[in-house]
């Protein structure tokens, strides 16, 4: 599978059609959805969640699909006023489109075998340059890429090899005017595959900083996880203003737990969104968090919060 993690198991709690009953029940009470269809109610009640829109959010498959299936999800994404589902494999974008959202970044390798290994070289080649292809054909912004796990590498060993294959693949990124972001992952989490990622070298972000400026091209920056930045470096708005030029694209989740973005973790959202806006930042910034309760409710709380 070509979505950002292949191996994701089920995190819902709830059968297809209890997910079809809190869809259509829940997003009727509070997005201008009737039970039986979907159709607006009157100019009040059909109103969005994401009122101002300066902030352009994003959906992040993985993490709600136990939840709920991709056309669900799209017409979630529109009652939310979310203009994008990302992260989710190139044979659903026409469901996208079908309902006039955009896919914000694509998956391509996974986060384990990168490029900082010169034996993985053809094979992140082969899956970049084939996502690449289709997110410009698509109109997908950005694809996302991976350092890789340490293995026996030193990290200066690992960001040669890093800067020697991304110059190598950048011209066909700039040809195709489509980003390669490179995300930054805490290893410091051992408690959840998807909450740390003991192991992988590019776990700071002045470290993967480095790898994009001696790459040297507009076209490779840095996906830039709130979450993972929070637990390995902090100091969330001061790295936002250094390293504006290379913000390639956001993600959210609370900390500790990566749960949802509300007063049980310690990340305080909207002055870090003002801050993107502040940078002159235009991207996108995908909700990653993993669900722990209600998810429907989750995912309004995260998007009103971050609707600066």
């Amino acid at each position: 599978m070509s979505q950002k993690f292949d191996h994701i198991s089920k995190l819902g709690q709830f059968s297809g059609t209890s997910r079809r009953a809190l869809l259509q029940g829940a997003i009727a009470a509070s997005a201008g959805l009737v039970a039986g269809g979907i159709v607006q109610a009157n100019e009040k009640t059909s109103e969005k969640v994401a009122q101002n829109g300066r902030i352009k959010q994003s959906l992040v498959h993985w993490c709600y699909k136990p939840y709920w299936n991709v056309d669900e999800m799209c017409q979630l994404a529109v009652s939310l006023g979310v203009p994008s589902i990302e992260l989710i494999d190139p044979e659903h974008w026409p469901t996208l489109k079908k309902h006039g959202l955009t896919c914000a970044i694509a998956g391509s390798h996974g986060f384990t075998d990168g490029p900082n290994h010169p034996e993985n070289w053809e094979m992140c080649e082969e899956k970049l340059k084939t996502r690449i292809q289709q997110a410009a054909d698509f109109g997908c912004p950005s694809v996302i890429s991976f350092t890789g796990m340490s293995g026996n590498l030193t990290p200066e060993e690992g960001a040669e090899n890093c800067v020697k294959f991304f110059k190598q693949i950048a011209p066909f990124a700039e040809k195709h005017n489509v980003t390669i972001c490179i995300e930054m992952l805490n290893t410091r989490d051992d408690t959840h595959r998807m909450k740390g990622h003991p192991g992988y070298q590019g776990n700071h972000t002045d470290y993967c900083i480095d790898i994009i400026k001696r790459v040297g091209s507009d076209r490779v920056k840095l996906l830039f996880d709130i979450y993972h930045v929070q637990i390995m470096d902090g100091d969330v708005i001061r790295r936002i203003n250094q390293h504006k030029d290379y913000l390639g694209h956001i993600h959210t989740a609370g900390n500790p737990g990566r749960g949802e973005l509300d007063n049980t973790q310690e990340i305080n959202y909207p002055p870090i969104m003002q801050a993107l806006l502040d940078v002159g930042y235009n991207g996108y910034v995908g909700q990653e968090y993993i669900p722990t309760r209600d998810a429907l409710t989750g995912l309004q709380e995260a998007v009103a919060l971050c609707d600066v």
